[in-house]
């Protein structure tokens, strides 16, 4: 079977529409027809019934959806695993989340490279979603994430905890206005706490998705909003921010999520690398 196709095929079940699949695939959904098609041609059986819902699988598409996920996760690793540039004696692929990669990950980064020179580094940036589905499918050796989900497959280890403090752009530091708040999206826990903190809270006119933006604008702009603690510590000791007194910190954790198919010494030497940097180690040799 076409590893195209297959992949096609999961999509579709993932979301239960071809036009979805499209839309994640980044292909027409004509071709995404065509994909199911030709499967369905090579089967010899309907894969899918269509209507108004959008796609639900028939019998024999129940029974190819025990295979298909292990065919793509068998693929993803030998290719791999193949692929190792000459000179190296593996290769080790991550991913994290994009409030993660700077300055935690670039550490890692540092690390990987002055530990393990002999090892090819796979670095990519994405969406939670995206990174789970790669664990999942042992197209990533690790995520870091501060959402992930268990999969099979897959195993889950938490690294630290970091803190979120709410800080401002003003000097007194001792109120926040509503107009002036900026709701930064650090998911479903913190929308929890936050709201459990702030019961009486006005709706904030600004909601922003990614830490690292919002940051940027209410430097430009001025304003409050609750950020990662490693991260402003340094513009509250250079007086760009300032802590809002009597605030709660919230806790916000972040954690490793490894496909259970990837290899034992290389998951090991990336957590070890991973928990050096949580701890500070990272830091303190740059010091």
């Amino acid at each position: 079977m076409d590893i195209e196709l297959a992949r096609t095929f999961i999509e579709i079940v993932k979301t239960r529409s071809f036009v979805r699949a499209a839309e994640r695939l980044n292909i027409s959904q004509t071709a995404v027809s065509a994909r199911v098609r030709a499967l369905e041609e090579r089967l010899g059986r309907p894969l899918f019934v269509r209507n108004k819902n959008g796609a639900s699988l028939t019998p024999a598409g129940e029974q190819l959806l025990r295979y298909a996920p292990m065919f793509v996760q068998l693929w993803e690793r030998a290719r791999h695993q193949v692929a190792v540039p000459k000179g190296r004696r593996a290769v080790l692929t991550i991913g994290g989340e994009l409030s993660l990669w700077h300055p935690w990950l670039v550490d890692w980064l540092h690390w990987m490279r002055r530990t393990a020179p002999d090892v090819a580094l796979r670095v990519q940036v994405g969406l939670p979603e995206s990174l789970i589905d790669q664990v999942a499918a042992g197209a990533l050796d690790v995520a870091v994430l501060y959402a992930p989900q268990y999969r099979p497959g897959t195993r889950v280890e938490q690294l630290l905890e970091e803190k979120l403090v709410l800080v401002t752009t003003d000097a007194d530091g001792k109120a926040v206005e509503p107009g002036s708040y900026v709701y930064v999206d650090w998911g479903p826990d913190f929308a929890h706490h936050h709201e459990l903190s702030f019961p009486d809270g006005a709706n904030p006119g600004i909601f922003v998705g990614l830490g690292p933006l919002a940051l940027t604008y209410i430097l430009e702009a001025g304003g409050s909003g609750y950020f990662r603690k490693r991260v402003v510590e340094p513009l509250i000791a250079d007086g760009k921010l300032h802590l809002v007194a009597g605030a709660p910190s919230l806790a916000y954790p972040v954690y490793a999520m490894c496909s259970a198919h990837a290899d034992d010494e290389l998951i090991s030497l990336a957590l070890d690398a991973l928990r050096d940097i949580a701890a500070g180690g990272e830091a303190e040799r740059s010091s």
